[in-house]
């Protein structure tokens, strides 16, 4: 069954090749296109596509706030969006991670990483762009506004490997083949974690891990 994506992004050129590298994929399906944020945002509302892929920067609505629409706090049924841009800013980073969204890309990423993450976002994995992982989780750290909550039960021992290589931003799979386990049990774990945490996504447990020390930035 193929993955059904919208592809939203200003600027014609970029969305063509965007829509032309996943359109190579047999398990890919393009479904809907939109060259503004108001236009993304409705597309995705009719058609409900399993990924929504979004520039971050866009007339009418940023791609921040179509995030955060479809896929931020207390959004009951919230989609997996993977955000791309040109800008490798922290702040737009952190914005887009916070609105809800379940990968981050630079456009320069690559055909291959874009795919991964579009994959991921799909699996419920999050993907963000290896060229900007430390440096944002290490950010995070050093916002920590607050005592970090602590988990309603105890970690085990296996859910803290689990917290530890995603803090790494390691997918499922790639914890799996690690840990020498199913998916399926990864993905159990992981689910554990966010419920004993309070979490909302993966991004999340890693902002956690590296607030409480559990893994170090340097």
């Amino acid at each position: 069954m193929s993955i059904r994506v919208v592809v939203a992004d200003d600027q014609d050129l970029v969305r063509t090749g965007l829509v032309m590298i996943l359109g190579a994929h047999p398990d890919l399906e393009v479904v809907g296109e939109a060259a503004d944020g108001l236009a993304a945002l409705d597309l995705a509302t009719r058609l409900r596509p399993d990924v929504l892929l979004v520039d971050i920067r866009m007339p009418g609505l940023d791609g921040v706030e179509v995030t955060r629409r479809l896929a931020g706090p207390g959004v009951t049924d919230p989609m997996a969006v993977v955000v791309i841009t040109t800008f490798d800013l922290d702040e737009y980073v952190l914005g887009a991670l916070r609105a809800g969204a379940r990968g981050f890309l630079l456009k320069d990423a690559g055909p291959e990483l874009l795919v991964q993450a579009v994959h991921a976002a799909a699996n419920g994995d999050a993907l963000i762009a290896p060229n900007v992982t430390r440096r944002l989780l290490a950010t995070f750290a050093d916002q920590a506004p607050v005592v970090p909550v602590q988990p309603v039960d105890p970690l085990t021992e296996r859910e803290k490997e689990v917290l530890a290589l995603v803090a790494r931003g390691r997918t499922n799979a790639e914890i799996a083949a690690e840990l020498f386990v199913g998916l399926s049990t990864v993905k159990t774990h992981v689910a554990s974690l966010m419920t004993k945490l309070g979490a909302r996504n993966r991004v999340e447990v890693a902002m956690w891990a590296y607030d409480t020390g559990r893994v170090r930035t340097d």
